[in-house]
């Protein structure tokens, strides 16, 4: 029996089904910044998500991708997790690649790039995919911004604690 893959809202139009390129460098992944926790929360939500980042070539088994150039027509969302002066060709790159999204997160959205979406046609949606994740109860979330500020935000049920 084949069962059909549950499909949770996220923001703005964007869901579960979509798939996802996460793009930083090889601190924000190997470190486990926001990066890393996008691209994990992503893959726990049953995401397909893939990350891209100069000079890093594998994460916990994972390729990691060069640049959107290597996911032509893979991806239907970007999410840049770096500052908006590491995002010059941000909207260029993944016009070029076939994206028809970028999921701006917290100080990564600049006037400039909004400005340049949509230029291009391009969707650009404002907010944290963190907030969209259910912390477990045993204190985590009272420390985790993320949860605060998206409180009422949709939320995809955990798999790892039986939500």
């Amino acid at each position: 029996m084949v069962r059909e893959k549950k499909v949770y809202p996220l923001a703005e139009g964007l869901t579960t089904v979509d798939t996802y390129a996460v793009l930083g460098n090889a601190e924000t992944f190997q470190k486990h910044k926001h990066a890393w926790k996008v691209w994990r929360t992503l893959k726990e939500f049953g995401c397909v998500a893939y990350p891209v980042a100069e000079n890093l070539k594998r994460i916990e088994g994972s390729k990691v991708y060069l640049n959107l150039a290597e996911l032509k027509d893979k991806v239907t969302v970007v999410v840049p997790c770096l500052l908006p002066e590491h995002l010059t060709s941000l909207v260029a790159d993944a016009a070029t690649a076939g994206i028809s999204k970028i999921w701006f997160q917290e100080q990564t959205w600049s006037k400039e790039l909004q400005n340049e979406c949509d230029s291009a046609g391009m969707a650009a949606i404002c907010g944290c995919v963190l907030r969209h994740k259910v912390y477990p109860v045993i204190g985590m979330r009272y420390f985790n911004p993320c949860y605060w500020h998206g409180l009422r935000d949709a939320k995809v049920p955990s798999k790892r604690f039986g939500r």
